[in-house]
C-alpha cells in the first residue's frame, strides 16, 4: 500500500509502529522523524517517538520530541493530544539523561 501512496501519514505511522513491535527502534524513529517533519506535523508520532526515546533512555530527545508536538498540537487544535504529551513531558522532569 506504501508502493502505492508512499506519502500516507496513516500508512507511515502504522509502519512505524510494526517497526517498534518488530524492535526495530531504529526505523521506527526514523519514520516518526519524518511524519514530525511534515507540514503539518503527524502529531501521534511525537507522542509515539517520545515514548520510544524514553525506553531508550534517551530521555532529553524525548523532551525535545513532546514539545514539538505539544506545540503542533496547539497549533491543529488538539488539546487532548496536548495535554497528554504534557502529562508525559512532567513525568519526565525527574529524569536525567
Amino acid at each position: 500500500m506504501l508502493i502505492a501512496d508512499p506519502q500516507d501519514v496513516f500508512l507511515r505511522y502504522s509502519l512505524a509502529m510494526e517497526c517498534q513491535k518488530e524492535g526495530q527502534a531504529d526505523q521506527a524513529l526514523e519514520i516518526f522523524s519524518a511524519l514530525m517533519d511534515d507540514d503539518p506535523i503527524y502529531v501521534p508520532a511525537c507522542f509515539m517517538s517520545a515514548k520510544l526515546l524514553v525506553e531508550l533512555h534517551r530521555v532529553e530527545d524525548a523532551r525535545s520530541a513532546l514539545r514539538t508536538g505539544i506545540e503542533a498540537a496547539r497549533t491543529q487544535g488538539d488539546s487532548h493530544a496536548a495535554a497528554e504529551m504534557s502529562e508525559l513531558l512532567t513525568t519526565l522532569g525527574a529524569l536525567g539523561d
